[in-house]
Parts: C-alpha cells; sequence; structure tokens
C-alpha cells in the first residue's frame, strides 16, 4: 500500500498546489475528480473479483495521467532514483564499462577509459563467466549490472572468458576495487588535423560545461587551434543551466542566451551568460542531427542566432520544453515540464504542440508552412517550431542493409573481438585502414558463421504476399510473385563487396576502439564523415565562413 499512500499524498499536494490556479481550473472540477480517483480505486481494491496489486494499479494510474500531457513529465519512484541521479550528475558506483548479452553470455562491449575496468585490462568482447563467484550464464544484462555496481571502494572479483589467438578461449580473474564512475560528457576532445580542434559532446549533466571549458583551454594552448568543430550529434541534452555555460565558453559575459516562459509568474525567466569566455572569435563550426534535443538545441540555437558558429547536418528533434523537479512523499519525485524556451532570436523551436490532440490521442509535428521568421543578431532569416536547421543541410548517411544486419548480428563486434586476439597493435586510430586482405578474412568469417539477410525489396514483396493471401488473392498473383522472389535473390558474397567502403568504415572504428577505447573509435571515423570533412572545410576557407555568416 506504500504507492497508494504515495499517491494520496501526492493528491493532497495537487489539491493544495491547484487552489492557487482556480483563475483557469475550476477548484470544483478538481476536488470532484480527486474524490473521485480515490474512492475508485478504494471500490477496486476492495471488490474486484481476483486479487490486485495496489502498487502495480496506482503506478500504471499515474504513468498515464503522465503520458496524456507530454513525454518529457514523469512520477520517479523511490527505486528509481537512483537511476534519475546517474542521468542528471553522470555518476554512480561500479567498474565503468557498458555490458550487452550476446547469446547465452553478458558481455562487456565497451569499458570506459580511466576506470576499474579498463585499468585492470578487460576488454570488449570477454565473457562475464561469474561475478564474485555467482555464474552469470544465462543471467539478464540488468541482473549482471546490478551485481557489478556497488558503493564505491568495494572489491568485486569478475572471472570473463577471453578469445585467444588461436582461437580458444581463456578464463581470467579480476578482482576489482569500485569507483564513483562519472560517465563523461566530453568523451573525446583532440585535433582532426594540425590546427583544427574536435570536441565531443554527448550530455549534458552537472559537470558539462567544466569539460568543454576545460577541453577548449587544452586545444588552445596545446594545440594552437585555429578553428573548432563542436560535436552535438545525437546529443539529447540535460540541465538547462549547463547549456547555458557551455555558450558561455564562446561568447561574451551577460549575454541573453535563453528565457523561458510557464504558467506561474516564477518560471518566466531570463539566463545570460555569467563568466568570462575562453575565446569569442575562433572559427567554429557545431554538428547537428535529428538526435540533437533540448540542452544541444539551446546551444546550438544560441550559437546560430549569435552568429556565433556555422550549423552543419540535419534539423535538429525540437524540443523547446523546460522540466523541473519537484519533491514527494516517501523520496520520490515529480519531473514536470514548467515552460517553455526561448532563444536570442526571440524563438521557441519546439515541433510539437501536446496540448493540439487529435481525438485518437495522437499529435502532430508543426508543418513547415506554419513557421515563423525571427531575426539572428546579424540579420539573418531563422524558423521557429521545427527544430534548428543548419546553415549546411547535409543528407544524414544511410546505413545499406546488409550493414545494419551485420551490426544487429554481433558479426562486425564478434570480427573485431577476432582481430584483436590476433594483433597486439594497429598504430595510430587516425591513419588506421584495413587492407584488402583484411576485408577478404572478414567476408570468409561472415560466411562461415553462416550470415543470412532480407533486403528491403524482399521485404516488401513478403508484405504483398501476405496482404495477398489474407484477402484470398494470392491464387492470381502466385506466378509474378515467384518470379519476383526470384529475380530479387541475391549474392550475399557480392553484396559484401559491393557496400565494402561503408563496412569497412565501421569495421575500422570498431576496431580502433579495441585498443585506445572511444578515442579510436571517434579518430578512426574522422577520415570517413563527410559531416566533419564539411566542417573543416568551411573552417578553412574564411571567406565562406563570413558569408555564412554575413559578417564582414
Amino acid at each position: 500500500m506504500k504507492k497508494f499512500i504515495v499517491l494520496t499524498s501526492l493528491c493532497a499536494v495537487l489539491f493544495v498546489g491547484l487552489t492557487a490556479f482556480t483563475n483557469t481550473a475550476s477548484f470544483f472540477e478538481v476536488s470532484k475528480n480527486l474524490d473521485i480517483f480515490t474512492t475508485l480505486f478504494k471500490e477496486l481494491n476492495t471488490y474486484y473479483v481476483d486479487e490486485i496489486k495496489p502498487d502495480q494499479l496506482i503506478q500504471a494510474g499515474v504513468d498515464e495521467m503522465c503520458n496524456s500531457l507530454d513525454p518529457y513529465t514523469d512520477y520517479i519512484s523511490e527505486e528509481n532514483l537512483a537511476d534519475y541521479r546517474t542521468q542528471t550528475t553522470g555518476r554512480y558506483g561500479g567498474i565503468g564499462a557498458i555490458i550487452g548479452t550476446r547469446g547465452e553470455w553478458v558481455t562487456i562491449t565497451d569499458p570506459y577509459d580511466g576506470f576499474p575496468a579498463a585499468k585492470a585490462g578487460l576488454r570488449a568482447g570477454d565473457k562475464i563467466i561469474s561475478i564474485d563467484n555467482k555464474p552469470a550464464k544465462k543471467l539478464a544484462s540488468d541482473d549482471v549490472s546490478r551485481l557489478l555496481k556497488g558503493k564505491a571502494g568495494t572489491s568485486i572479483v569478475v572471472k570473463i572468458s577471453r578469445l585467444q589467438g588461436d582461437g580458444s578461449e581463456k578464463e581470467e580473474t579480476y578482482t576489482l576495487t569500485r569507483e564513483e564512475i562519472e560517465i563523461k560528457n566530453v568523451p573525446y576532445y583532440g585535433t582532426i588535423n594540425k590546427d583544427i580542434g574536435y570536441i565531443r559532446l554527448t550530455g549534458f549533466t552537472e559537470k558539462a560545461s567544466n569539460e568543454v571549458r576545460n577541453a577548449l583551454n587544452l586545444l588552445i594552448a596545446k594545440d594552437k587551434i585555429k578553428g573548432l568543430v563542436l560535436d552535438l550529434r545525437g546529443n539529447p541534452g540535460g540541465l538547462l543551466n549547463e547549456a547555458i555555460n557551455i555558450a558561455n565558453v564562446f561568447v561574451d559575459k551577460n549575454v541573453e542566451i535563453v528565457s523561458t516562459k510557464g504558467k506561474t509568474e516564477d518560471q518566466n525567466k531570463q539566463y545570460p551568460t555569467l563568466n568570462d569566455p575562453v575565446d569569442t572569435r575562433i572559427p567554429m563550426t557545431i554538428l547537428v542531427d535529428g538526435g540533437s534535443a533540448s540542452a544541444a538545441e539551446i546551444v546550438t540555437g544560441s550559437m546560430q542566432d549569435l552568429d556565433r558558429a556555422v550549423v552543419i547536418g540535419q534539423r535538429t528533434y525540437g524540443k523547446g520544453l523546460v522540466q523541473s523537479t519537484h519533491s514527494l512523499p516517501y523520496n520520490a519525485k515529480l519531473k514536470i515540464t514548467t515552460a517553455k524556451y526561448y532563444i536570442p532570436s526571440g524563438r521557441c523551436i519546439q515541433a510539437i504542440n501536446y496540448a493540439d490532440r487529435a481525438a485518437d490521442g495522437s499529435v502532430k509535428r508543426k508543418a513547415d508552412s506554419l513557421k515563423v521568421a525571427f531575426k539572428t543578431l546579424g540579420g539573418r532569416t531563422v524558423y521557429d517550431g521545427v527544430g534548428i536547421d543548419p546553415d549546411i543541410k547535409m543528407e544524414a548517411e544511410k546505413l545499406s542493409q546488409i550493414a545494419i544486419a551485420l551490426i544487429t548480428k554481433n558479426l562486425v563486434f564478434d570480427f573485431a573481438t577476432q582481430y584483436r586476439s590476433k594483433n597486439e597493435a594497429i598504430g595510430s586510430a587516425k591513419n588506421f585502414q584495413l587492407t584488402d586482405k583484411d576485408y577478404d578474412e572478414f567476408v570468409a568469417y561472415v560466411n562461415k558463421q553462416g550470415f543470412t539477410y532480407e533486403t528491403r525489396s524482399e521485404k516488401l514483396i513478403d508484405q504483398l504476399k501476405e496482404t495477398a493471401e489474407k484477402e484470398k488473392a494470392f491464387g492470381t498473383i502466385a506466378t509474378d510473385y515467384e518470379t519476383m522472389k526470384k529475380a530479387m535473390e541475391h549474392d550475399k558474397t557480392r553484396d559484401l563487396y559491393k557496400e565494402k567502403k561503408q563496412i569497412k568504415a565501421i569495421l575500422e572504428e570498431e576496431i580502433a576502439s579495441r585498443y585506445t577505447l572511444n578515442a579510436g573509435r571517434t579518430e578512426a571515423s574522422f577520415k570517413n564523415d563527410e559531416e566533419i570533412t564539411k566542417a573543416v572545410e568551411v573552417l578553412n576557407d574564411q571567406a565562406k565562413l563570413n558569408s555564412i555568416l554575413k559578417k564582414n
């Protein structure tokens, strides 16, 4: 009944809080519906024919209540609070490694540089045999994760099985001391070439701005960079204040980066930069895609509105909503959308109006035809309501069907494990390239595994057959179906060579990560990344950069 007590306490909190909004919500309606809700629950609990679980029933009601508003308003129970804190702080106690299921075993897929797993010598591809003598075979990855995590300073014994160069496997035992793992917001910074710097920013937890500031300072002091690529692709956002402080790294003090507007007066705020910048003049590009959202869009949008950087890539996600966290009884939390944010030009880039739902509850993104024009500091035209449109739009790389199948079936991962077992070093990740002989070995490896996959055309043909059979019309097209099916039969070896360039690039990144972890993966990607190539091209052409930003 604990969650029922939590909910009734929540109802009481809402009841008191909502009395302040009698101008927009009827006090009577609020009171009536809270009474209906609690009475309904008590009747169900008392009279329903089968035994019910009150906590699950209440959780379902709370979840649906939040989901009916928007995807970001969320009830966080005491049981899930640790995961929520990890998301906002980037910290937890453990060994510092990403794990994943491979068949019957949970396997290490990415050790974090500088933390216990990597320092002890654990590698991607190591199968976890046992943890503190508890067998790990057939355990779910979540269960293994819970066993690996724990209070910093405590010891843990991990037995693994590692592939050897001759194809055999050898078991090894490691005694690790758990540490407070702090997931880096900047997993990599360095140089793409001799004078173009690169910072990869993947999150906005508590120390994100310090990491960006420190990275830029070092790139300027040590590498004497003359231009910067800030990579925000796939960054889902995070803390608002960190977004403001990151923008502050590149613009002067007392520049308004974002303002918020909500239902209550205390949500209407302006957020200027508060600190001295690192550098306000270094030429800068920002890489974005459809996964760049929220705080990542604040940084991108403010740099675009202030004509501080050229934005390259695809349109961003379009999340212009701000959440704040409210404490509830019994150590629970309510994460609630409280405001919309507006970047320096005055635009809000929120792409979906969740208050405007269709009869079936669905929502739609704002149409391009409804966009409203705004002006950047230098007079360039930008638009609201659809995310951030890049200054230089580029098509996102599309993985071939065979590449997707090779990744999802773990053949790229497993070949990289095999390659690492046979080769002690690869030299510089930036210059690492698989030879034609290496790629031939990969093809032979894939064929040996009995690899098969289905092309998009084959899927469509099979869907046609399934539909025709349901409509009892397949007999009329059976001959044509067999003819098309035979014509579309593919030779996977031929396809492996047809898509060699793309597959080879994926392999090189995965293999490089086995030697120098995330840094290797990132550096190996530089030579094949068209958006990075375009960013470097722009940064090396001051006239083009000035033309885009309309600067003299």
